[in-house]
Protein backbone atom coordinates (compact mmCIF):
# COMPACT_ATOMS: atom_id res chain seq x y z
CA UNK A 1 0.00 0.00 0.00
CA UNK A 2 1.19 3.40 -0.81
CA UNK A 3 1.88 6.26 1.74
CA UNK A 4 -0.61 8.68 0.99
CA UNK A 5 -0.61 10.81 3.66
CA UNK A 6 2.04 13.65 4.67
CA UNK A 7 3.04 12.41 7.60
CA UNK A 8 5.81 14.71 8.72
CA UNK A 9 3.12 17.26 8.74
CA UNK A 10 0.64 15.48 10.50
CA UNK A 11 2.61 14.52 13.04
CA UNK A 12 3.49 18.01 13.92
CA UNK A 13 0.15 19.05 13.65
CA UNK A 14 -0.91 15.82 16.13
CA UNK A 15 1.45 17.10 18.58
CA UNK A 16 -0.07 20.50 18.76
CA UNK A 17 -3.22 19.19 19.12
CA UNK A 18 -2.47 16.94 21.53
CA UNK A 19 -0.34 19.97 23.38
CA UNK A 20 -3.84 22.08 23.06
CA UNK A 21 -5.74 19.54 24.90
CA UNK A 22 -3.00 19.55 28.03
CA UNK A 23 -3.56 22.87 27.94
CA UNK A 24 -7.18 22.91 28.41
CA UNK A 25 -7.01 19.85 30.81
CA UNK A 26 -4.82 22.58 33.05
CA UNK A 27 -7.55 25.50 32.38
CA UNK A 28 -9.89 23.05 34.07
CA UNK A 29 -7.76 22.67 37.09
CA UNK A 30 -6.70 26.19 37.62
CA UNK A 31 -10.58 27.31 37.34
CA UNK A 32 -10.10 29.48 34.00
CA UNK A 33 -13.38 30.85 32.88
CA UNK A 34 -14.97 28.54 31.04
CA UNK A 35 -16.09 30.91 27.67
CA UNK A 36 -11.81 30.63 27.59
CA UNK A 37 -11.85 26.69 27.93
CA UNK A 38 -14.24 26.39 25.17
CA UNK A 39 -12.39 29.31 22.89
CA UNK A 40 -9.77 26.40 23.03
CA UNK A 41 -11.45 23.40 22.45
CA UNK A 42 -12.82 24.75 19.45
CA UNK A 43 -9.16 25.22 18.34
CA UNK A 44 -8.42 22.23 18.86
CA UNK A 45 -11.91 20.98 16.88
CA UNK A 46 -10.59 22.97 14.42
CA UNK A 47 -7.28 22.01 14.08
CA UNK A 48 -8.30 18.11 13.93
CA UNK A 49 -10.26 18.82 11.40
CA UNK A 50 -7.45 20.40 9.43
CA UNK A 51 -5.39 17.36 9.97
CA UNK A 52 -8.80 15.58 8.63
CA UNK A 53 -8.21 17.64 5.84
CA UNK A 54 -4.75 16.74 5.34
CA UNK A 55 -5.63 12.95 5.04
CA UNK A 56 -8.57 13.28 2.96
CA UNK A 57 -6.48 15.33 0.30
CA UNK A 58 -3.56 12.90 0.44
CA UNK A 59 -5.96 9.96 -0.07
CA UNK A 60 -7.97 12.17 -2.97
CA UNK A 61 -4.54 13.02 -4.89
CA UNK A 62 -2.88 9.32 -4.46
CA UNK A 63 -5.45 6.66 -3.64
CA UNK A 64 -8.28 7.96 -5.47
CA UNK A 65 -6.50 9.51 -8.34
CA UNK A 66 -4.61 5.68 -9.09
CA UNK A 67 -8.18 3.79 -8.79
CA UNK A 68 -9.65 6.05 -10.96
CA UNK A 69 -7.07 5.43 -13.68
CA UNK A 70 -6.98 1.77 -12.94
CA UNK A 71 -11.01 1.63 -12.60
CA UNK A 72 -10.46 -0.19 -9.58
CA UNK A 73 -14.67 0.11 -8.21
CA UNK A 74 -13.50 -0.86 -4.86
CA UNK A 75 -11.04 1.82 -3.84
CA UNK A 76 -13.94 4.31 -5.12
CA UNK A 77 -16.00 2.73 -2.96
CA UNK A 78 -14.08 2.89 -0.19
CA UNK A 79 -13.26 6.87 -1.08
CA UNK A 80 -17.00 7.35 -0.33
CA UNK A 81 -16.73 5.87 2.93
CA UNK A 82 -13.60 7.86 3.90
CA UNK A 83 -15.69 11.30 2.83
CA UNK A 84 -18.59 10.07 5.25
CA UNK A 85 -16.08 9.77 8.25
CA UNK A 86 -14.83 13.27 7.33
CA UNK A 87 -17.94 14.92 6.90
CA UNK A 88 -19.31 13.17 10.51
CA UNK A 89 -15.93 15.03 12.20
CA UNK A 90 -17.46 18.04 11.30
Amino acid sequence: MKQCMDSENLHRRLAKIMGQLKAIDRMIDEDVPCEDVLSQISAAKSALNKAGQVILEGHINHCVKDALAKGDENEIENFTKAIERFANMQ
